[in-house]
């Protein structure tokens, strides 16, 4: 589930400068009320961060640590819960009856030595003409993309595929990003590992919705962009406001406060992702989407995530493909469209997809958007091989 009900898109809310202009000589109760909202939001900060000097202040002065027995029941139950969902995923359907691939899955240890559920699809017979490395959206697993990988493998592309932090079948607690930036160096990892393993064989990086930001700041890195050829990105998470401006003033504060805490008046299930009725069905029956309230954490890191890249678009050279639906309540298609514009890229293109929903690859015309997908990549090979 990609909902970020904390926080909203440029496509389906704006925020309201706090300060801007002034027009009129008397204040406007619209100004009136942000400056109180503003002031609002200024004491609850103070009072959480006083809040927190005094409990550590109290904790400071007690002879004894606070007890462990609680860490360790929370770790217990962490760990049970990683367990319950690798069962999950390793029962996860990846090809059909039919299927002219081999599939498998494996762990991969990351940088900070957490155990990622990882997947590959590789053609049965012929050589591999590139590999594309996905990367799926928050709350949701690559267990989801099987359709699309056979639709790969059966014009001779491999497909692997990593569980971030806290979903489908990796470590850590289900929905929880500690912080994006985790998501980033694990995607870095994992594409030189895949990289090794197949020699010469170009690579490509998908990355959808938030995923997609993690994608597009990866691709900035200099060692990840010189392992890709370039990258894929589905209705990418760019322009990520604050559903209000009393929300972005104390999530900095919360987020190391509480980070685990759920804003549950902020859950919303069932939002439409696609115009697909089944593939919707299956999206919100499946047990390894979180479909639970957005962790304060998580959803900070979204907005942290977001304005950098906002702030660095002219500095994505890579070559590059964005697609996003123009209906999409999710993620904002005119930031797709400014990244398009702004980035310096030689190689780059822009699909949107009239009416279309945020789940691009579970719409009813899943196999056109791929094939969209895989005509554009044929075509950077070609200028590789020119």
């Amino acid at each position: 589930m990609e909902r970020i009900d904390l926080t909203t898109s440029g496509a389906s809310g704006r925020i309201i400068p706090l300060v801007g202009k002034v027009r009129r000589s008397v204040p406007s109760r619209a100004a009136i009320v942000r400056l109180f909202v503003f002031l609002q939001s200024i004491l609850l900060w103070f009072f959480l961060v006083l809040r927190r000097t005094s409990r550590l202040a109290h904790f400071s002065k007690s002879s004894s640590p606070p007890p462990p027995g609680e860490r360790r029941r929370l770790a217990k139950a962490e760990e049970e819960d990683s367990r319950r969902r690798r069962e999950l995923a390793e029962a996860v359907e990846m090809v059909g009856p039919a299927s002219w691939c081999r599939c498998g899955t494996f762990d991969f240890v990351g940088p900070r030595k957490s155990s990622l559920f990882c997947r590959y699809w590789v053609p049965v017979s012929g050589q591999m003409r590139g590999i594309l490395v996905l990367i799926h959206g928050l709350n949701e697993h690559s267990g989801r993309y099987a359709h699309f990988a056979e639709q790969l493998t059966s014009c001779y592309f491999g497909v692997y595929a990593m569980d971030w932090i806290g979903h489908g079948g990796s470590d850590g607690l289900h929905g929880y990003v500690p912080s994006l930036n985790y998501v980033v160096e694990d995607t870095g990892a994992f594409v030189e590992r895949v990289s090794s393993e197949n020699p010469g064989v170009p690579c490509f990086l998908l990355g959808h919705s938030t995923g997609g930001a993690a994608v597009l700041k990866a691709s900035l890195y200099p060692h990840i962009h010189s392992m890709l050829e370039g990258i894929i990105l589905t209705s990418p998470a760019l322009r990520v406001k604050p559903a209000h401006p009393i929300v972005g003033a104390v999530a900095p504060i919360f987020s190391l406060v509480a980070p685990r805490y759920q804003f549950k008046g902020a859950n919303k299930r069932g939002i439409p992702v696609s115009r697909d009725p089944a593939a919707m069905l299956a999206k919100y029956s499946d047990q390894l989407v979180y479909t639970g309230p957005i962790r304060v954490r998580t959803g900070h890191e979204i907005l942290r995530i977001t304005s950098f890249l906002m702030q660095n678009l002219r500095s994505v050279t890579i070559p590059f493909i964005v697609l996003h639906g123009t209906a999409d309540r999710v993620t904002d298609p005119l930031a797709s469209q400014d990244l398009y514009n702004e980035a310096v890229s030689v190689h780059k293109d822009i699909r949107l997809y009239d009416g279309f929903l945020h789940d691009l690859l579970f719409e009813p015309e899943r196999d056109d958007i791929g094939a969209d997908i895989i005509a554009w990549m044929d075509r950077i090979l070609e200028k590789e091989i020119n």
